[in-house]
């Protein structure tokens, strides 16, 4: 439930902390913004735009204070093909109703559904995005690329150093802002040849202003956009909930997932009216915030605000910042993402869990496409888990002294996965008079297990015996009685239909 008093502590209490690691975040979110612009074939300034719009609205609206969200290349990678057949303006109009998408997901309480994906994927999805994070470095450290040579190695190993090293010193200074801070002032007073932000893009020079989309309000417009709109809201709610569940867990705090939908909405929506692109939460991102002490929402804020103040005010500052002091950052976070204790785990987890959290990982790796990974691995755990509890499930009987009535006794769970045990059971052959089929051990699921049950009264009762069913739970016996037809007349003609 809301509560003013919460909600004032989550954005003043930290207020230290947070202001210096909204800074860093700021810094390192300049050059990923524009390489996302970059991915999705437009100008620099709209990823930008994009990413002081987010951070700020989402740091009011959204349910998970501390947890950084802005253009990401997981949303800029689904517009590509938009924005070469359509434009800009279509990218924009499709950010505005992907936002009011996921506003709607949020509204109608669907945060719900990450209750249902399991610690083995999230695993895999934490790992995969550290792989992708410190591949996403690889090209500025290719010397393929201009600007970059063996002292552009020498620079990053020196930034990793004082990223690990200067917390001995004292941690009342994020070191990812001191390493920016140092490296930069070096390249300036020493005229150092490296690569810079300056050389990823041209930075804005004006403030965004608040524009419609030029865009036809009619319906094709609509089937044009609503494709991508839909693909961009799910793979934006995804990667958000996933990185509110980690924030979470590195924080030990729970926070509301049906309200980060709504402030994931509101800053989408918002951000199309001002010329940017849609985005969502980022775990490198919220990981540097988190690692320097960002815990509220101000952090976010300043990391908005910052953003923009430094592109369109100190833009020729920011320029100068070199590359490799970023890129060392996000090693850093990289490295402090993957969950090394899951290799370990490979040996004594079971190996179900390995197999969805190796098949997440590989999947997100192979296609960069994070939705598409995790619905792998939540499709692979539903499947064990189905295994997993139909093993559990098994029929025993006992004949009576005269041998004329078997009672078959069920216990466990009777659904999809368990009928075909379920009716290798019983014997069909056997000459009874009476069968009773105690269920009070069991509970029916789904339809596949109300089929199986008249199945085998039917049969039963087709070779002359009588058939009582006894021991049905409340649940089971709703079921049973909405589904089933073995009492219903015309059942036996049914069963000859077979």
């Amino acid at each position: 439930m809301f509560s003013i008093e919460q909600y004032k502590r989550e954005w003043l209490g930290n207020i230290r902390p947070d202001i210096l690691s909204g800074l860093v975040v700021a810094l390192a979110l300049i050059p990923e913004a524009i390489a996302f612009s970059i991915i999705a074939g437009v100008d620099p300034k709209v990823g930008l735009y994009a990413s002081f719009s987010i951070a700020v609205i989402t740091a009011i609206t959204g349910g998970r204070p501390g947890m950084i969200s802005a253009a990401t290349a997981a949303t800029a990678v689904l517009m590509v093909t938009l924005v070469a057949d359509h434009g800009l303006q279509y990218l924009l109009a499709a950010t505005v109703l992907a936002g009011l998408i996921q506003v709607g997901c949020g509204l109608l309480k669907l945060g719900f559904v990450m209750r249902y994906v399991s610690k083995s994927v999230m695993t895999g999805f934490v790992n995969a995005l550290a792989i992708l994070i410190f591949m996403a470095q690889l090209p500025e450290l290719d010397f393929a690329t201009p600007g970059v040579t063996w002292f552009t190695y020498v620079l990053v190993a020196a930034s990793l150093a004082i990223i690990y090293l200067f917390p001995y010193v004292t941690k009342a200074i994020p070191s990812p802002l001191v390493t920016i801070v140092v490296l930069t002032a070096l390249a300036m007073l020493l005229g150092w040849d490296v690569r810079t932000v300056g050389d990823m893009g041209a930075l804005p020079d004006t403030l965004p202003i608040f524009l419609l989309p030029d865009v036809p309000l009619n319906l094709e417009t609509l089937q044009i956009i609503l494709p991508y709109s839909v693909a961009v809201a799910v793979v934006g709610l995804l990667e958000s909930l996933m990185t509110q569940n980690l924030v979470d867990e590195l924080t030990d705090t729970r926070t509301n997932r049906n309200q980060e939908c709504i402030g994931q909405g509101l800053a989408n929506t918002a951000t199309g009216f001002i010329g940017g692109m849609a985005g969502c939460a980022m775990i490198g991102q919220s990981m540097i915030n988190v690692k320097s002490g960002g815990r509220g929402r101000l952090s976010s804020f300043i990391a908005g605000v910052f953003l923009l103040i430094l592109v369109v005010g100190l833009g020729d500052l920011v320029s100068q910042i070199p590359m490799p002091a970023l890129v060392a950052i996000m090693i850093m976070v990289s490295i402090g993402t993957f969950s090394w204790s899951s290799i370990a785990n490979l040996r004594t987890h079971p190996r179900s869990s390995s197999i969805v959290m190796l098949a997440t990982v590989a999947v997100v790796v192979w296609t960069h496409n994070l939705a598409i990974g995790v619905l792998v691995g939540v499709l692979l755990s539903g499947i064990f888990f189905a295994a997993k509890i139909a093993q559990l499930f098994r029929v025993r009987s006992t004949i009576s002294d005269d041998g004329r009535e078997r009672r078959y006794i069920v216990e466990g769970q009777l659904f999809y996965g368990s009928v075909e045990d379920f009716m290798a059971a019983f014997d069909f052959s056997e000459a009874l008079d009476r069968v009773v089929i105690d269920v009070s051990g069991a509970h029916i699921w789904d339809i596949s297990s109300v089929q199986a049950l008249d199945m085998a009264i039917l049969k039963f009762r087709r070779d002359g015996a009588e058939v009582q069913l006894i021991g049905m739970n409340e649940a089971s016996e709703t079921i049973v009685d909405k589904l089933a037809i073995h009492d219903k007349p015309g059942a036996m003609d049914k069963l000859a239909a077979h």
